[in-house]
């Protein structure tokens, strides 16, 4: 019974990681972004480390996959075990963070494949740390599967495969596209809320300044509020989280005005998304003044989409002599519709056709 339960827990395990890995690898760029998060003021506040969120993005997602091999071949148990009984330990304790304080509100352990709520990824977490600490109890029971030179290929074979992934999905696009403007999706109806479905339900608090002292009071209290009590703010707090369309925060502002109904019906539109215009790529942002010349020769509306501020924009647009305008949207949303900046989305009427990486433009279907 003992050695049934623990090559269960071995298979189950390394299995899981290697599947939670791998998803993420297939996103490194996503996962750096849910990593910055919890490095941010309102989680741990360690802004030291918001530069090398990628780095220790792709470090821990191929030290995952690893890992599962490691575990499935039965490769240097110990370490292996050791390892994976920090990692879990480690994971616990933000999810539980997360859930606990709600300032996380998806901890991306399987990227965009797959959302969990902050108390259903710690609900995994502790299933997953019962699972290791029988593995823990239980290395001797963990054999070999192959040889010796066999094992270390598969080893070395399992790090070389994750690396070389990581690197072609940085330099061009996920393999597999997840997010709710893949290929082949309609924004619009992406943005659409059916009928019928479960509203938010918000209540509003009030907080005042009473003796000096901060004090929340609810809508129904307002009559009681004491005599020389200072505003201070308003909040909304959410009591129970209603629909929210997987596409909800899409715009495309420019002086005051949202024109994304315009773009998305038009029946050719080149998208061109760069969140972040003064770091992006230069030899990416230098392509887009030809690619667009083509593209309006060829029958295409350019429009780009940017979260950078008008002087920037004014800059990139003289610097690289750009023919097409930029429009506002918020950079979390330029994110999650293009991991490359700058990147190329073709759409038709709202629906997108393709999407290319700007290292990739010779693959663009016109």
């Amino acid at each position: 019974m003992k050695n049934s339960i623990t090559q269960f827990s071995r298979i189950f395990v390394g299995i899981l990681f290697i599947i939670s890995g791998l998803i993420k690898l297939n996103d490194p760029v996503g996962f750096s972004y849910k990593l910055a998060e919890y490095f941010s003021e309102p989680v741990f506040n360690l802004p030291i480390f918001v530069p090398f969120a990628l780095a220790i993005a792709l470090f821990l997602v191929i030290l995952e996959v690893v890992l599962g091999v490691m575990l499935l071949i039965g490769y240097k148990t110990k370490f292996t075990v050791w390892s994976l009984l920090i990692l879990i330990v480690l994971f616990t304790f933000l999810t539980f963070y997360s859930a606990y304080f709600n300032v996380v509100k998806d901890c991306g352990c399987f990227g965009d494949a797959l959302k969990l709520t902050p108390w259903e990824s710690f609900t995994k977490d502790v299933v997953l740390l019962v699972f290791i600490l029988i593995l823990y109890r239980n290395q001797k029971l963990i054999k070999p599967l192959f040889p010796a030179a066999l094992q270390n290929t598969l080893f070395l074979a399992s790090i070389a495969a994750s690396a070389f992934m990581g690197y072609w999905v940085l330099n061009h696009l996920p393999i597999i596209d997840f997010r709710p403007y893949k290929v082949g999706n309609s924004i619009q109806a992406g943005m659409k809320i059916p009928d019928g479905a479960a509203k938010s339900v918000v209540e509003m608090v009030f907080i005042y300044k009473v003796d000096g002292v901060a004090k929340e009071f609810k809508e129904a209290d307002l009559m009681a509020i004491p005599e020389g009590a200072v505003f201070v703010d308003r909040k909304d707090k959410v009591i129970t989280e209603g629909y929210v369309p997987p596409i909800h925060d899409f715009i495309m502002e420019k002086d005051g005005s949202d024109y994304k109904d315009e773009f998305l019906n038009a029946p050719k539109l080149l998208l061109i998304t760069a969140y972040d215009l003064p770091n992006a790529d230069a030899d990416g942002m230098k392509k887009l003044a030809n690619l667009s010349k083509t593209a309006i020769a060829k029958g295409y509306q350019v429009v780009g989409m940017t979260a950078s501020l008008p002087e920037d924009i004014a800059a990139a647009q003289k610097k690289y002599g750009y023919n097409f305008d930029f429009y506002f949207c918020d950079a979390i949303t330029v994110k999650t519709i293009e991991r490359a900046n700058p990147s190329i989305i073709l759409l038709e009427k709202g629906t997108v056709k393709q999407k290319v990486h700007h290292q990739d433009l010779d693959q663009i279907k016109w």
